[in-house]
């Protein structure tokens, strides 16, 4: 996450935004220096937003507060503190279902839930501490301490399955509290030297992290006829069943430990070698309270390498290519009580940049293949849990292109194709294409700002982005998300140097479409035509 940092001189803008789905947003941004010399200064932005959204009986509420203060200690210390405070209350809305057996899917706008169950409350904090000083003009010594803590809590509704006549869904009412707690410490040091004959640049540190969850769920009866509504005619208000199970209530820690060196060297003015390898040392401690389950602990030692090349053809275009090895533990336990290996990789990537207009058009492009075993994905025989996939391979291309091909013209585009699928595994099948991934994206917007004359000030715009066919669980089995092309237009005025006015609209055409899968049986469909306004006011 890049949080947006103090600027030198004082700067104030107030923003709204509404749409016609029945959602209003409101910010803040201040920010500017503290004392005369400038060597305190802040930043903050707030932001509240709720209201309606394009699904019956699902309104949303969001508050964010994320200061940032920075001290000049001196020329050669800078200390800075981050935090960002995000309040979250939306009901559950997994979408709508996808079971074999439906005899159509229902209406993009049709929430499966209670309206009268409530919302479920996110609450998300992070606070960071962070400094950098140099110990000379070649040396820096940096780091931190992070704080993150986190939970959701409430009722939700779900799925338990479909009855026989291919629409009536059977529910369950539930209950969640979710906790977690990480706790990160940091500190590198970077510094310039020649050594045999070359110049290098070597970035060595060490890391701790801490990281607490526990998580406790509670659910009515899990029969397929329990809490029945109607996925083409749904009639609310049904009364609550009795909470008569838990099916989660655990906790677990894991402790990560990490030293790294990577040095860059400069083999040629145009010619670069890097190198860097990372050690790590985890401890996992995992506890059921559950009837019949087991607790256990595992440990872990890790060596990740990484390799890379890059070379400048010329001041503008660089080409590179680099491998690097991965290692993360899994969390949480599978189905039958017990833990998952570790998650292994191996990446290999080659590409290109090019600085072209004189810098103000980017362009890059990149082919890669990824490697994995142990990947986790949702369990095809109880969605509430996970398995790990034996070895999963994506490869494909990479291209983005970003900047102005005018003063008044900016342009972005990108371009992606990915194989990404199952190559070994005991029960899923070589080539089972992986949930959520489609194999060919793109993306372009175009906006032109007038400069002159008349219509000095106005901006107008227009996109569009195409997403490919997708599976919609990673199984031997599985349904398919439809491949989709949604249009967007967006204009904009600036009035004056403090008021800035925009009128967007986007999915024009009025696309019905499939986000993205989850859980075996549910996809979220997209959002209808909006129109949305908006005004900002800069002090």
């Amino acid at each position: 996450m890049v949080s947006k940092q103090p600027l030198a001189e004082r700067k104030v803008t107030l923003g709204s935004q509404l749409n016609d789905q029945g959602m209003k947003r409101g910010t803040l941004d201040a920010s500017g220096p503290l004392d005369d010399e400038g060597r305190f200064a802040y930043r903050l932005n707030v932001v509240g937003e709720g209201g309606d959204t394009f699904r019956d009986h699902v309104e949303t509420e969001r508050y964010g507060v994320a200061p940032v203060l920075s001290w000049e200690v001196n020329d050669v210390t800078r200390i800075t503190f981050e935090g960002d405070f995000m309040r979250n209350n939306a009901p559950l809305d997994r979408g709508l279902t996808r079971y074999a057996n439906q005899t159509s899917t229902a209406s993009r706008d049709t929430f499966f839930g209670e309206k009268s169950v409530g919302k479920l409350h996110n609450d998300n904090n992070m606070a960071q501490l962070r400094f950098d000083h140099d110990l000379n003009a070649d040396w820096k010594l940096g780091g931190g301490v992070q704080l993150l803590d986190g939970s959701l809590q409430g009722n939700a509704i779900e799925a338990n399955g479909l009855a026989a006549d291919g629409r009536t869904l059977g529910r369950n009412f539930n209950y969640r509290k979710l906790e977690w707690t990480d706790r990160d410490v940091q500190l590198n040091l970077t510094g310039h030297f020649s050594a045999g004959g070359f110049d290098h640049t070597l970035l060595t540190g060490v890391e701790y992290e801490d990281y607490d969850y526990k998580s406790i769920i509670q659910r009515s009866s899990g029969a397929v006829g329990g809490y029945p509504i109607d996925i083409f005619n749904p009639v609310y208000g049904q009364a609550r069943p009795a909470l008569t199970r838990t099916t989660t209530h655990d906790k677990e820690n894991l402790k990560t430990w990490a030293a790294f060196v990577q040095d860059q060297v400069a083999l040629t003015e145009r010619l670069k070698l890097l190198g860097g390898v990372r050690l790590e040392r985890f401890e996992h401690d995992y506890d059921s309270f559950l009837p019949g389950t087991s607790s256990w602990t595992a440990s872990d030692n890790a060596v990740t390498p990484r390799v890379g090349l890059s070379y400048d053809l010329t001041d503008t275009i660089a080409v590179y290519a680099n491998t690097a090895r991965s290692f993360k533990p899994n969390s949480g336990a599978s189905r039958l009580g017990g833990g998952f290996k570790p998650e292994e990789g191996k990446s290999y990537e080659i590409g290109t940049k090019w600085e072209a207009l004189e810098g103000q058009l980017s362009v890059d492009a990149a082919i890669y293949q990824i490697e994995k075993r142990n990947v986790l994905t949702t369990d095809p025989v109880d969605s509430t849990f996970s398995v790990a996939a034996g070895e999963v391979r994506s490869r494909g291309l990479d291209l983005n292109v970003v900047g102005n091909l005018t003063p008044e013209w900016r342009m972005m585009g990108s371009y992606a194709y990915v194989d990404a699928e199952v190559t070994k595994d005991n029960t899923l099948r070589s080539g089972t294409r992986l949930m959520n991934i489609p194999e060919q994206t793109f993306s372009l917007l175009n906006v032109y700002e007038f400069q002159e004359g008349t219509l000095r000030g106005l901006g107008l715009g227009g996109g569009g982005r195409y997403v490919d066919q997708r599976a919609g669980r990673t199984a031997n089995v599985a349904f398919s998300m439809d491949s989709y092309t949604v249009f967007d237009l967006l204009a904009y005025y600036k009035v004056n140097q403090h008021v800035k006015l925009n009128l967007d609209l986007k999915n024009v055409f009025d696309t019905e479409y499939e986000e993205g899968a989850f859980g075996n049986v549910y996809a979220y469909p997209g959002a209808p035509r909006t129109v949305q306004v908006g005004i900002a006011y800069t002090l």
